[in-house]
């Protein structure tokens, strides 16, 4: 069990969220005389080259990537679930026209599209949130249209529908269930990709703009000055780093679970 990777999880979410009340050093405050510092008892992990302390940054910007993270994911496969089990329970034209949608946005890398849609828009944490969700949808919609097939193939769903069972109440009761697992798989492997999407466009550019801060525009931040100070891009993608790799062990968990109990079954 990925017990290491749920506490590494938890811990720097904790750290985001509740570090502060630790950590009491502004994020924001300049200081001209602390400029690239190399990380001291002072500020334990340096400062930018506007004299703020790197360590304050991470919690502030932790907020923001988390917050990105875990929104994206949850609407993304939010809605993937909910299109997929309609499509994959109803068939006929609402699946023609679920395939055709999804085809659609499958037509264009995933990152140009982010990229598309970021430039028209004057990026924010709430519009961040919207716009990787409307590109991250499509494979968890997939893997749920796959899986509700096979259940509404089952004879007691046909059973169900010959009686007149609202469709409302078949979707809750019996599909909900046997779907749940491959949401939060889809869900935990989507926190850490919407976390790397939004460093991404941090990094070049069309990310959080300023004050707001994120890992991803404190990584983008240090990369002129990498040279004579590493430790400005190294923390802030260490933090991308292990999130990313938690969530991936985690999920990568939750699979061999559902894997486990499909072959009970």
């Amino acid at each position: 069990m990925p017990f290491f990777s749920i506490f590494l999880f938890i811990f720097i979410f904790i750290f985001s969220f509740c570090g502060q009340y630790l950590y009491g050093v502004d994020a924001y405050l300049l200081d001209s005389s602390s400029i690239l510092l190399a990380p001291s008892s002072e500020h334990i992990l340096g400062t930018d080259r506007l004299g703020r302390d790197i360590l304050a940054r991470l919690i502030e910007g932790g907020k923001t990537s988390l917050i990105i993270g875990v929104g994206s994911a949850f609407i993304a496969s939010l809605t993937g679930l909910l299109l997929g089990s309609i499509a994959g329970y109803l068939r006929g034209g609402v699946d023609k026209a679920f395939i055709v949608a999804v085809d659609l946005f499958l037509t264009f890398p995933t990152f140009f599209l982010l990229l598309a849609l970021v430039s028209y828009i004057n990026a924010s944490t709430w519009v961040l949130i919207v716009i990787i969700s409307i590109t991250g949808w499509m494979t968890t919609a997939r893997l749920i249209r796959s899986q509700s097939f096979s259940i509404t193939s089952q004879p007691y769903i046909k059973i169900l529908n010959i009686a007149g069972v609202s469709k409302i109440k078949i979707l809750l009761k019996y599909y909900a269930p046997l779907l749940a697992p491959i949401y939060f798989v889809s869900f935990t492997f989507g926190v850490g990709g919407a976390i790397l999407a939004e460093s991404g466009l941090s990094f070049l550019g069309l990310g959080i703009v300023a004050p707001q801060m994120s890992w991803g525009t404190i990584l983008s931040a240090g990369k002129d000055v990498v040279e004579i100070a590493w430790w400005v891009s190294f923390f802030p993608g260490l933090m991308i780093f292990l999130v990313t790799l938690s969530l991936i062990n985690i999920s990568n968990y939750l699979q061999q679970l559902t894997n486990q109990k499909q072959i009970q079954n």
